[in-house]
């Protein structure tokens, strides 16, 4: 099997099949392709994202180390999504997109890792972007 290494910031030299990493790479840009379709998705992405080589490659280094423990991504997920404008109902947007482009993309096992991971981030950034609830109960991002 090839295998190609990557450099991490700890300047250590980490391995990732070439078929695992082009694997990644297609879910990623199947993901955006998807999303960027979505009425709810498409319009925060458009308006958010300005160099999409570079956002790409960012995106493709964490799933890289979700799935695969590649070391190629070490930031914090959560802090740049903090000034998106999401609203509670764009997180199902989100998981549809993103589990149809795993789906189609990666292994199965990998599938079912990235989907795992993907729906605990989708309630951890619900939970950290809005902390409240409103009297109907609705989730708000300030106190009711």
């Amino acid at each position: 099997m090839l295998q190609c290494a990557y450099e991490n910031p700890t300047g250590l030299k980490v391995q990732g099949s070439e078929a695992q990493e082009a694997a990644v790479e297609r879910m990623v840009r199947l993901f955006y392709e998807r999303a960027l379709a979505d009425e709810v998705l498409g319009p925060i992405f458009r308006g958010a994202i300005h160099d999409w080589d570079a956002h790409v490659r960012i995106v493709c280094d964490f799933w890289s180390n979700a799935i695969h423990g590649t070391g190629r991504y070490t930031g914090n997920a959560f802090a740049p999504h903090r000034k998106l404008r999401f609203e509670p109902e764009a997180f199902g947007h989100w998981l549809r997109a993103f589990e149809s482009a795993a789906g189609d993309a990666l292994a199965p096992e990998d599938a079912a890792k990235a989907i795992r991971i993907a729906r605990h981030m989708a309630e951890s950034f619900k939970m950290g972007l809005f902390p409240f609830v409103t009297a109907d109960g609705r989730p708000s991002r300030t106190p009711a």
